[in-house]
């Protein structure tokens, strides 16, 4: 038997007939994925995505805005249920100032995920339209805030989900950085250049060697600080991706870790054509 996110959320039949509920449909927007936006600051989504007015008016003060995000397929999160408490009279911009719906905060903190199929090409519709098929597939224990550590062999992170993974201090994958040496590979999608660097005791292990990378985009590399003063910090967010080429446990000598670096820099032909000076 299905359950339906009004049977969580609970709008009475009063409730949905006034048209006063309408859900936001978050998607790419040509620049950004929603979710990754979520991940990285949920009030981001709940805020700007959800308030944004372009031409005409989404919402009147006092209406309810149901925030989804997809994210993928059919599959949408539920981030937010606000109340509208003004209208700031803001064209192309957050428009709206609003309030958590009391009674749906605790299941409206990304622990819904729902199906339903957007058939529409529009992003807003009337919750008492689209109720009866927003069908409830998991409810989670806690918020949602990203994808699973995968492994180290796995590892491939774009900087906005670095920066996603080191700001939100994600349990997982701080448990599996903070004490690991390694040697990585940062490669710019832009124009194939690579960067190989080493993660070792004298320099914080990997996941402090990482997040100077998202303080500042280059982590004190002198080519990379170039980089960084003649294209922009914007351009690392844009361009670089970040993968484990070797990773080791913290017994294992620095020395060692520093030699496969010189090794894969060799290989890789990064001091000739990429962005390693040394």
């Amino acid at each position: 038997m299905d359950i339906y996110l009004n049977d969580l959320l609970r709008f009475t039949p009063e409730e949905l007939q006034n048209d006063r509920i309408k859900v936001k449909f978050n998607i790419w927007n040509g620049y950004e994925n929603p979710i990754d936006v979520y991940k990285r600051d949920p009030d981001e989504i709940n805020g700007g995505w959800l308030l944004w007015r372009e031409r005409r008016r989404y919402f009147r003060v006092g209406d309810i805005a149901i925030c989804l995000v997809r994210l993928d397929g059919d599959r949408w999160l539920l981030t937010g249920v606000k109340r509208i408490t003004k209208d700031l009279d803001v064209a192309d911009g957050v428009n709206y100032e609003a309030e958590d719906v009391t009674r749906c905060k605790a299941m409206a903190q990304g622990r819904i995920i729902v199906r339903y199929h957007k058939y529409h090409p529009g992003a807003d519709r009337w919750y008492c339209d689209v109720c009866n098929d927003l069908i409830v597939s998991e409810v989670l224990p806690a918020s949602y805030d990203g994808d699973e550590f995968p492994g180290y062999d796995h590892v491939r992170l774009s900087y906005s989900q670095l920066e996603t993974v080191i700001r939100r201090h994600r349990s997982d994958w701080v448990n599996a950085l903070e004490s690991q040496k390694a040697v990585y590979l940062i490669s710019d999608r832009a124009t194939g250049k690579m960067y190989v660097g080493s993660a070792t005791s004298d320099n914080g292990m990997l996941l402090a060697r990482w997040s100077s990378y998202v303080t500042n985009g280059h982590g004190g590399n002198v080519e990379l600080v170039e980089l960084v003063k003649d294209k922009g910090f914007d351009y690392v967010k844009t361009n670089f991706i970040y993968s484990i080429l070797e990773n080791y446990n913290a017994r294992v000598p620095d020395e060692q870790i520093r030699a496969r670096e010189s090794w894969w820099k060799e290989m890789l032909m990064t001091r000739q054509f990429g962005y390693n000076s040394n």
